[in-house]
């Protein structure tokens, strides 16, 4: 009888019927239930079908039964890494290799287990095993590239990608992963290239295009800006992940469309699990204990802005817990984080599970994102809900989309009344502005000389230090018109690359402005940078995605910035720290009026000077740069979230009134 089942489930198997083979095969299992063939078999069903956990259960079964069976070693690997559980599936995949020696689809999944938890010399050592196994594994090949290119070590790991690319030209896995490492190296062109080539060959995969646009958009090339745009607009439209939605802020004006994106990006990478970790419970604690989450604990924006906030927390009634996503850089920055806090872990390795059950082990009761869709973010641990209240705030001007986010940290500006409806966060907005600020950075003493810093001896210079990125085809547009009204002035930009500077140089001269009326400054530490702003007379802001830090770095320096109210919060922070330091008057309301004030500044010297000495008077005492006025106030929010939390209320938009003397 077995056998007669086990066949039919066989050929149930190959004719591609599984549901019929998975109930023959447990009624082999019902006869004999300790049967290797059915529970592997079972396994691996369950595997294609991703009912991983079920998976599992088969699978260890089977080696119960067959503990020699490297087959049964591998996919319960390949599960568990599908899972989440690393280290376990490292074990697996030891087992096989164990039980055979050279093993190259074990050792590469190795190699990816290891790339995953960030032990990358471990994955190089073990895809260098796969080679030396099969030379021509496209899959080793491609995997030693990407260990390389996490070590820094890019020249090989395009050499690597190349190889791989050679053994199958159109391999879009490989395309992608040298075009990332190209756009490491800020060799946009390229990068771009081979974004083009594996967008021609598989254009559905999520985020594929929106990342081509990216890089098109760090190299300044914008031949193809309107289209993208509309081609990104469509998909999003249709419920299909084509970008991701910090590179979609860059391009969108739609703060529905921003709604719609997180959502998408969510559902694919960060759904809330169905087992979370808060359930309910109170917490006995004297102070309230607030998380914050971060990728940025190092030079970085985010850590300029939130150092000094970390500091003027009031010890005695809030304890505070930081959770670093990226190791330490060794710099001053990390360090002086790291004294702020009472707590602070560094999860190193740790998957987005693991990091959740720590901090569900500190008892946190209000877990703050810093991060959210930026760089090195991880929603993922917001999903598993590790706190009764969780909060996106500060590093990513935008909606994160989900119900695992309670609250989002706002003002008047950024979040006008009319766009609550595309935020699934109920709205906590502080009284002046929701960007904090330290007002103990420091400005280099020595400001350079313009020969110095490349600029002409005369002459009014416009500048915007904005990354290269969010330099907009109409914003740039605009910039020109205004360099042609006046007569002898400058644009002084960021240097990014040197593709991006012959791009704009290039674009420039099509709208009849002298190339060489463009300065690039090279990057330097950020009190340097300081210095030199004081150089310039204007700092004239972009859309769609405007200045953020770097309004704050020019307005710090005595630099007046030049806003245009955006429609989305990422377009409308300048116009909130203009607001905030008493310089509403810099904020235009169009296109139009942005060009006529840039030309009237820059043609009247005695409204400029007004300006600037207006700028001087309110830096000190306005509540922009006031990191203890701004600290109370966000505490006043937090506060008032755990209020309505203890009371049983659900969250709700409130407002806070300024608590300043």
């Amino acid at each position: 009888m077995s056998d007669f089942l086990l066949r039919t489930a066989r050929r149930m198997r190959e004719s591609g019927n599984l549901a019929e083979a998975a109930r023959m095969y447990s009624e082999v299992l019902r006869l004999d239930p300790r049967h290797f063939e059915s529970l592997y078999a079972l396994g691996l069903l369950y595997y294609g079908s991703m009912r991983f956990e079920e998976a599992v259960r088969f699978l260890e079964g089977a080696l119960t039964s067959d503990p020699a069976s490297h087959e049964a070693w591998f996919t319960r690997g390949c599960v568990l890494q599908r899972l989440g559980r690393l280290e376990d599936a490292l074990h697996s995949y030891g087992e096989a290799i164990a039980l055979k020696p050279g093993y190259v689809d074990a050792l590469v999944n190795h190699c990816v287990a290891l790339l995953a938890l960030r032990r990358h010399e471990e994955a190089l050592s073990s895809v260098d095993a796969a080679l030396a196994a099969d030379p021509n594994s496209l899959r080793a090949q491609i995997n030693r590239g990407c260990a390389l290119d996490a070590l820094g070590r890019h020249e090989e790991a395009l050499a690597v990608f190349d190889k791989a690319l050679a053994l199958a030209p159109q391999s879009v896995e490989a395309l992608i992963n040298r075009g990332t490492a190209l756009f490491v190296m800020k060799r946009y062109e390229e990068a771009a290239a081979d974004y083009e080539m594996a967008y021609a060959l598989k254009p559905e995969i999520p985020y594929l295009l929106g990342n081509l646009v990216h890089y098109r958009l760090y190299g300044c090339d914008w031949r193809y800006y309107e289209r993208d745009i509309a081609v990104i607009e469509k998909g999003i439209r249709e419920g299909r992940q084509v970008v991701q939605p910090f590179v979609h802020l860059t391009v969108s004006r739609s703060p529905a469309e921003q709604l719609q994106c997180a959502r998408l990006a969510i559902a694919r990478d960060a759904p809330p699990s169905r087992a979370p970790l808060w359930r309910g419970e109170r917490y006995e604690h004297e102070k309230l204990r607030i998380a914050y989450i971060s990728a940025d604990f190092r030079d970085h924006a985010v850590a300029r802005l939130a150092a000094g906030l970390f500091e003027e927390h009031d010890s005695a009634r809030f304890d505070k817990v930081a959770l670093a996503l990226l190791p330490s850089d060794g710099g001053e920055m990390r360090k002086r984080i790291e004294k702020s806090f009472s707590v602070f872990h560094d999860i190193g390795p740790r998957n987005d599970a693991e990091a959740a059950e720590l901090l569900r082990r500190e008892e946190i009761d209000i877990a703050v994102d810093l991060t959210g869709f930026t760089a090195g973010g991880r929603p993922g641990i917001f999903g598993f809900r590790i706190a009764p209240l969780q909060v996106n705030f500060l590093g990513y001007p935008g909606t994160m989309g989900a119900r695992s986010y309670d609250y989002i940290v706002a003002d008047r500006i950024v979040i006008p009344d009319e766009n609550r409806l595309h935020y699934a966060e109920k709205i906590a907005t502080l009284p002046h502005t929701y960007q904090c600020n330290d007002g103990k950075r420091a400005i280099a003493t020595q400001t350079p000389s313009r020969a110095e810093a490349g600029l002409p001896e005369t002459g009014f210079v416009f500048c915007c230090f904005n990354s290269n990125n969010k330099i907009a085809p109409e914003t740039f547009g605009l910039w020109m018109r205004i360099l042609g009204q006046v007569p002898d002035s400058v644009l002084w930009l960021l240097e990014d690359s040197a593709i991006a500077a012959r791009n704009l140089k290039r674009e420039a001269e099509a709208r009849g402005i002298a190339a060489d009326r463009l300065i690039f400054a090279p990057r330097v530490k950020p009190a340097q940078h300081l210095a030199r702003q004081r150089l310039a007379d204007l700092f004239l802001d972009t859309l769609p995605y405007g200045a953020h830090t770097t309004a704050s770095d020019a307005l710090w320096a005595g630099l007046p910035v030049l806003t245009r109210l955006g429609t989305t919060f990422a377009g409308r922070v300048a116009a909130s720290l203009l607001n905030t330091i008493g310089l509403p008057e810099l904020v235009s309301r169009s296109a139009d009026e942005y060009e006529r004030l840039a030309v009237k500044l820059a043609c009247d010297a005695s409204a400029l000077a007004a300006i600037r000495a207006k700028l001087a008077a309110n830096r000190d005492t306005s509540p922009l740069f006031d990191t203890r006025r701004f600290a109370r106030n966000l505490e006043a929010a937090y506060a008032q979230m755990w209020e309505r939390h203890l009371n049983g209320a659900a969250p709700e938009s409130f407002a806070v009134a300024d608590g300043a003397p």
